[in-house]
């Protein structure tokens, strides 16, 4: 196999770039935020929350425009029978980013949480914390190992080097800076990365648009030429699959730690909105060439290119459309600073989700969970070992495991199902406690994964209303594939599912132990009748054992970012009003 020599060294070129960025902007606020006294920890995971508008507005834009993003749509233009119809990941992330600015980012900036499981923790104690971490910290890891496999296989189409090889050095260097300068050094190496994406693929639309090979777009979006029409249609038997998918983006886009990781960095719950909105028009804005080289795709008679006259949908390579574009339509020097944008927007997203997740675990499990008193130093190097940690089990899942994408599509599914209803109640519904938050996850993981994953071949034990067998034909190995398609709406059903018996359950709960129906010696978790107990975050649990006198708290570090009880300033959404709890009812008297 020959190595491209030009290809190569552009690709050298700009991840030295990144690198370079990375590690100048770690320098430049390496003391940012620290001088006042917040702590090193924290200025790692949300930046100083000195993020202004302009940077801020990149990072968080480049955070969705990954390679999932820019890919997944062009290959959606492109497929037959799908179309620009089917392609809802530009519209469905924006308006995830309008609606989490318009209802969640002033609640959660305000507050000065640290991690999107802060207020979990916080209302639902650690337990339950732990168990929302785990959908949270799968979605982030199995997103970054499906787009570093769809960079490996973009590389290994124009540039004909190992995919082994670029995934992990790709992986290598987004880990290098991430370690070294946290969410400044992600959020500037973003506005690189977002230049290189968009200059990079509007450059190569216009060469490929000019090719011999290609068909006036115009036309084959309406009319068969060479397939079916490139804008495609929604067959009103599919439109309550079509929503159901427009709604796991929309809404399912919302709980992530890479978004609030951004909205927590703002200087402001103001900026935090407008960053929020900003980032919704730059999705839309960068996913206009993605959606002219899926249509430059389906428009193009491949007989007449270097190819082949097989075309990409029947060699099942209709996932690579973007990179075969840039390489056949092309001439070399446009395709090889196309191929930097795409490597640009799978750094961009690989960065984020890992830095998301070792914020997460550093803080909500290492130490909100298990190591209330650790030091600033202590967290710093748990989250320097977990980016590393996490960043290898990414990369190795991209070179090992050939389900990725399905792993991907399931824990999506999960974040929306779990985390969403939960987020919703612990924000805006009143009194829900942990009884009702430990029923919303069962009940929502029992509804999803029972509608089973064809991507995994994980079979339904729960055949929805509609349900049909379906059967694909790999077109290489001529292999036949049944599976069940769930037509029914059943992840927004299993959503609001959650949602109602978190609410129904914390109800019911709250009644049985407030009316003395059942004994307080059954509130297990305390959650009704022990609502100040060790399991709520900003009470006790800087202690390890339960006989706690208060002198005992003297030797907890209280600075701001350092304490737990000063991270928490949403006091009022640990009290009901009206309801005075057992422990206070005898101070009183």
């Amino acid at each position: 196999m020959a190595i491209h020599v030009e290809g190569l060294l552009a690709i050298v070129i700009f991840y030295l770039l990144i690198l370079v960025v990375g590690i100048w902007a770690a320098w430049k606020n390496k003391n940012s935020g620290i001088s006042e006294g917040t702590d090193r920890s924290e200025s790692i995971m949300v930046g100083g929350r000195d993020i202004g508008l302009f940077v801020g507005g990149f990072t968080m834009t480049a955070t969705w425009v990954g390679g999932g993003y820019i890919n997944g749509t062009a290959e959606s233009v492109y497929l037959p029978g799908s179309g620009l119809a089917w392609a809802q990941a530009p519209f469905g992330y924006a308006l995830s980013l309008v609606v989490g600015g318009l209802f969640f980012a002033k609640p959660m900036r305000s507050r000065g949480y640290v991690t999107m499981l802060d207020p979990f923790q916080q209302l639902y104690g650690k337990r339950m914390g732990g168990l929302l971490f785990i959908p949270a910290l799968l979605g982030e890891i199995f997103w970054s190992a499906a787009i570093l496999s769809a960079l490996g296989a973009t590389l290994s189409v124009i540039v004909d080097i190992n995919i082994s090889m670029s995934v992990v050095i790709s992986a290598l260097i987004a880990i290098f800076y991430t370690l070294v300068g946290g969410l400044y050094s992600v959020a500037y190496t973003d506005v690189v990365q977002l230049f290189c994406i968009f200059i990079g693929l509007w450059i190569s639309v216009p060469f490929a648009l000019s090719h011999p090979a290609v068909s006036d777009i115009g036309v084959t979006a309406v009319n068969t030429v060479f397939q079916s029409p490139w804008l495609g249609e929604i067959d009103p038997s599919d439109g309550w699959m079509w929503a159901d998918n427009f709604c796991l983006l929309m809404l399912g886009g919302i709980p992530w730690q890479v978004y609030f990781q951004r909205v927590l960095s703002a200087s402001s719950a103001s900026y935090a909105q407008v960053l929020s909105f900003l980032a919704a028009f730059g999705c839309l804005v960068m996913a206009v060439p993605s959606v002219l080289i899926g249509a430059i795709g389906a428009s193009t008679d491949w007989n007449q290119t270097s190819y082949g006259p097989v075309p990409p949908v029947e060699k099942d390579e209709s996932d690579m459309i973007l990179p075969i574009v840039l390489q056949h339509l092309c001439p070399p020097f446009v395709s090889f600073f196309g191929l930097g944008a795409v490597s640009a927007a799978v750094m961009s997203s690989a960065d984020s989700s890992i830095l998301s997740a070792s914020s997460m675990f550093a803080r909500n499990i290492y130490q909100l969970a298990f190591r209330q008193s650790a030091s600033d130093r202590e967290i710093v190097w748990v989250m320097r070992i977990t980016i590393f940690v996490f960043g290898a089990l990414a990369t190795a899942m991209a070179l090992l495991t050939g389900s990725v994408y399905g792993l991907w599509y399931l824990s999506s599914d999960l974040v929306y199902v779990i985390i969403f209803p939960q987020l919703l109640c612990v924000l805006f519904i009143k009194g829900t406690n942990t009884y009702g938050s430990v029923a919303g996850y069962v009940f929502g993981l029992l509804l999803r994964v029972g509608g089973g994953e064809p991507y995994l071949r994980l079979p339904p034990f729960i055949y929805y209303p509609g349900w049909q067998m379906r059967q694909k034909e790999q077109r290489l190995t001529r292999e036949v594939e049944r599976f069940v398609e769930q037509r029914f709406p059943y992840k927004t059903v299993s959503m609001l599912a959650s949602l109602l018996s978190n609410a129904a359950f914390s109800y019911a709960a709250k009644y049985l132990f407030e009316s003395g129906t059942l004994s307080p010696k059954y509130d297990f978790l305390d959650a009704v009748v022990s609502r100040h107990s060790k399991e709520t975050m900003d009470k006790t649990t800087l202690v390890a054992h339960d006989n706690i006198v208060l002198s005992e708290l003297a030797a907890v570090k209280l600075r701001h970012g350092g304490s737990v009880a000063g991270t928490f300033v949403n006091t009022d959404v640990l009290t009901d009003e009206g309801n005075v709890s057992p422990d206070s009812s005898a101070e009183h008297q």
